[in-house]
């Protein structure tokens, strides 16, 4: 079998949809890396194949709809948009009157958005977004870790439990 034989067997992970599939796993593997270090719900698996998923199902819609035809792809933006909000609110936990995993649930739709805007063929601003998310992950936690240690050494009298802070002690 020549080359150009094994080129035309392997057609559809050759060229445009290849890139396209790669770039989902870098980029979901991006994203995916700094949320397994962490131990969050959304880890380097389940990154990778959030991103690829939608990267296919956005790449298949543009590919089955024929040109000038009456079907929509966009439709199944929708569709993942839709399908992917489902998904996020599963990481989603209410325990004890305390929320958890709504970051989790936002990065589920990044992902997603990445995924939409490689299969519509860009790459580099995926790759873009990807490095964005992190840099907002990792970042605004340290923002966040700031902000408690000023609160930490605020001027304000500390109250035990119990009692009322506005009655000056005497």
């Amino acid at each position: 079998m020549d080359l150009a034989a094994l080129l035309a067997a392997i057609e559809p992970w050759n060229g445009h949809f290849g890139f396209q599939v790669g770039m989902a796993v870098l980029c979901g593997g991006i994203v995916g890396i700094e949320r397994q270090a962490r131990r969050k719900a959304i880890g380097i698996r389940t990154a990778i194949l959030i991103c690829l998923a939608t990267q296919v199902f956005i790449h298949l819609s543009r590919v089955l709809v024929e040109p000038g035809s009456a079907a929509d792809a966009t439709r199944v933006l929708g569709q993942v948009v839709t399908g992917v909000g489902f998904l996020g609110a599963g990481v989603i936990l209410s325990k004890g009157g305390a929320v958890h995993g709504v970051t989790s649930a936002a990065v589920v739709w990044m992902l997603a958005a990445i995924g939409s805007s490689i299969g519509v063929g860009r790459g580099f601003e995926a790759l873009l977004l990807s490095l964005l998310v992190v840099f907002i992950l990792i970042g605004v936690r340290r923002l966040e870790q700031v902000f408690k240690r000023l609160g930490e050494d605020s001027d304000e009298p500390e109250s035990t439990p119990g009692e009322d802070p506005t009655q000056a002690a005497s």
